[in-house]
């Protein structure tokens, strides 16, 4: 069963079908690899995969409803999110600093 979001997207999971990801539009697309990086759609932020802030909220059933995936890290900056402080601490110094990355 393909569960749709109200805006005719499917849930930020794999699918069938391949990998939903987010574009540097910010909007999703489908993708046949899954993405390198995660993010948080409310916070507007970007991290690893295994990145032990949002695993922590995972676990705790949060952030799960707002997850989103990207294919690297130049796609999420483009998309207006910002790095992790806890797994991406040089980079989201950088980019406090408004260095570039």
């Amino acid at each position: 069963m393909d569960r749709r979001r109200l805006d005719d997207t499917a849930p930020a999971t794999a699918t069938a079908r391949g990998h939903t990801l987010i574009g540097g539009d910010g909007r999703p697309y489908r993708s046949g690899v899954p993405g390198r990086f995660g993010g948080y759609r409310r916070g507007r932020i970007y991290g690893r995969l295994d990145c032990p802030s949002a695993l922590r909220h995972i676990a705790r059933g949060n952030y799960v409803r707002h997850r989103v995936f990207f294919a690297d890290e130049a796609t999420a900056l483009a998309a207006g999110y910002r790095p992790c402080a806890v797994c991406l601490p040089l980079r989201h110094r950088a980019w406090r600093k408004g260095e570039p990355s």
